[in-house]
């Protein structure tokens, strides 16, 4: 059961895979402590980053630079191509370096075309900028893996969930950020011009700090570095390894008792376990979860084409490309909804009610990976308990979507309250998502994470692609509507899929 002190407290780590029971989110002194804060915070940063423009170009970069509302709209689907491509490449790259030096490589590659940025002058320049700075999307992927790595079955719904909301509120951040900054350097005499482009002084400072301290201060596995991820079995009470075996320390010692006795207890069910949530293993059951299900494996073509081919995989992208793509392009557009709606709103006020949608991460994402968890715990470990959740909240999204597109509100409570609603269930099925990624294709997590969130990318692109060209980039509320059926009918599509793959070794 959970309790206040686990955020403070040392937390209790499986004997088997070294991963913690629980999440120490106020203890940075304890390396899980401090491994899970710089899971979400390098990723609050990377989204910060990554969206330093769309709060600015709305007024101050677009009259800037003379741009269209075409040429805009062009600069959201380049910057979600640059990290569509690094999530991709992110998975495999992960399972083969580890996810911290991938996390701290984004960060720091991705500080180099944002401190590039204040050298655009016209629209081909944002669009090569946007393109480059969209690297630290792709900081996403080894945020999960990272955390993965760290955290038991019990709680890793949950961990995925906070690290993911808490980063993706990182977009939210962003828009009050960002023009606040801006308006400070104008009102200390500075043109439009120099105040934008010196507002991403402050990102590029963080961003270049978070990189560094997260390579100074971190581990990369519970056991070290990532070359010893295979030292799982250390001797414990109760359990010991002999030459690559798991057995019995009791069995051990008495060595000289009959070969009948032997069998007889090595044929007896484990003693109960401590936690309520987790299954009773045997011996053999042990060894191949280590060795041959949860330990992550060096990826090869063959397997990892295995592994995006099944059901399982499939049913994680498409609904991920709902979710996330959605968030995504809803996000990049949203201000300029608020605009086209509602005229007579500042540019500042528009980006501060449009950073709500973004803010709400705080609480959606990790709502929907902790409601994963309590339903996988209340149901007996079932993962179609998970998965249900995941498609719950895509059919929930895709209606309020519906809703929206179709009213097309002219009040400004009406809008918010309806968008703020959806964002609950679009955003909580993102923290669902990645609760149940952890038990697919354990040994192969780098991969399936990160072409679960490549497809969150693709996603952004299709739809902004649609918000681009309907109703000439200003028909907001039919896109609304239209993505809308895309999530009911996607979310449907794969729901009748096994969680997992039958006759998978590890978790469950």
């Amino acid at each position: 059961m959970a309790q206040l002190s686990h955020l403070w407290i040392t937390p209790e780590i499986n004997p088997i895979n070294r991963k913690a029971r629980s999440i120490p989110v106020l203890n940075l002194w304890n390396t899980y402590g401090r491994v899970f804060f710089f899971s979400w915070f390098g990723f609050m940063v990377a989204f910060w980053a990554w969206y330093t423009f769309p709060p600015l170009i709305t007024h101050a970069i677009k009259a800037d630079l003379h741009l269209t509302p075409a040429q805009v709209a062009n600069s959201n689907i380049v910057s979600l191509s640059a990290t569509l491509l690094v999530r991709y490449l992110a998975g495999p790259l992960c399972d083969l370096f580890g996810p911290r030096y991938v996390f701290a490589g984004t960060l720091l590659f991705g500080a180099i075309p944002l401190g590039l940025a204040p050298l655009v002058k016209d629209a081909q320049g944002l669009y090569v900028s946007r393109f480059f700075i969209g690297v630290l999307g792709g900081s996403f992927v080894p945020c999960q893996v990272w955390c993965t790595a760290f955290f038991d079955k019990n709680v890793v719904g949950s961990a995925n969930a906070l690290a993911g909301g808490w980063g993706n509120a990182g977009g939210g951040i962003t828009y009050f950020i960002m023009p606040a900054v801006f308006n400070s350097f104008a009102a200390r005499g500075y043109t439009t011009g120099q105040a934008w482009r010196l507002a991403f002084i402050v990102p590029l400072i963080i961003v270049i700090i978070t990189g560094v301290s997260m390579l100074a201060f971190c581990p990369d596995t519970p056991t070290g570095k990532w070359s010893e991820r295979y030292i799982l079995v250390e001797p414990i009470d109760g359990i010991a390894g002999v030459s690559g075996h798991v057995t019995d320390k009791s069995a051990v010692d008495s060595s000289s008792k009959s070969s009948d006795s032997v069998k007889e207890a090595d044929n007896e069910k484990e003693k109960k376990a401590n936690y309520a949530d987790e299954a009773v293993m045997s011996r053999g059951e042990v060894i191949d979860i280590i060795i041959e299900g949860e330990t992550v494996q060096k990826p090869t073509l063959s397997s990892a084409l295995r592994i995006l081919s099944s059901p399982q995989t499939l049913f994680h992208i498409v609904t991920y490309l709902c979710s996330f793509g959605g968030e995504l392009a809803i996000n990049s557009i949203l201000s300029a909804y608020y605009v086209h709606n509602f005229p007579s709103i500042s540019s500042t006020y528009s980006a501060n009610v449009a950073a709500i949608f973004g803010f709400l991460n705080f609480i959606t994402r990790p709502l929907g990976g902790l409601l994963s968890d309590v339903l996988y715990k209340a149901t007996g470990h079932s993962l179609w308990a998970k998965k249900g959740l995941i498609v719950v909240c895509g059919v929930l999204t895709g209606v309020l979507l519906l809703v929206i597109g179709r009213l097309d509100p002219t009040d400004l409570p009406t809008m918010l309250g309806l968008v703020s609603l959806m964002a609950v269930f679009l955003e909580a099925g993102n923290g669902a998502n990645f609760g149940l990624v952890p038990h697919v294709h354990p040994h192969a997590n780098g991969v399936v994470s990160g072409t679960t969130g490549a497809s969150g990318n693709l996603g952004g692109l299709l739809f902004s692609i649609i918000f681009r060209f309907v109703g000439g980039g200003t028909g907001y509320a039919k896109a609304f509507w239209i993505i809308g059926v895309i999530h009911i009918g996607l979310n449907l599509a794969l729901c009748w899929v096994p969680p997992v793959p039958r006759g998978q070794i590890g978790g469950r």
